[in-house]
């Protein structure tokens, strides 16, 4: 199995993409908060200090998808037509599903993946004063489809 970001000499490369056709492409990534039942009441309550978390968490998850390029190496500046960042309160934390969609060369599930880590990481940042015992998981990819 050949890595697709590495040359003939096993160096770094980006992918060449320009052969391959434009196509909508969506991808769906989801990811895992565990937090504190008191936790949880104080977001459903925006009871926290810093104010509304999954507000500021859908934003962070969208900007993040935009900024994938900067913060992963080799990764393709494609444009994105549509990052819709959802919550879903349970009774253990937070499901986090990330939907991203474009036209263009290549897909889009590292934003998808980005999104979804970034939105976790900012609910862990406004919830870390009263919550020790966060943790995030199962962060993975779900559907990567080609329409």
């Amino acid at each position: 199995m050949n890595l697709t970001h590495t040359d003939d000499q096993g160096r770094a490369s980006m992918v060449d993409v320009s052969d391959k056709p434009v196509q909508i492409r969506e991808a769906v990534a989801v990811g895992f908060i565990e937090l504190q039942v008191t936790t949880l009441d104080l977001i459903r309550q925006n009871g926290l200090k810093k104010g509304d978390v999954l507000a500021v968490a859908r934003i962070a998850g969208i900007q993040a998808a935009k900024q994938t390029q900067l913060l992963i190496p080799l990764c393709h500046q494609i444009p994105l037509s549509k990052v819709a960042v959802e919550f879903e309160i349970q009774s253990r934390g937070i499901q986090i599903t990330a939907t991203t969609k474009t036209i263009a060369q290549t897909g889009v599930e590292m934003e998808a993946l980005t999104a979804v880590s970034i939105a976790a990481l900012t609910i862990y940042d406004m919830c870390k004063a009263v919550d020790k015992t966060m943790s995030i998981t199962n962060v993975n990819l779900v559907s990567k489809v080609k329409i």
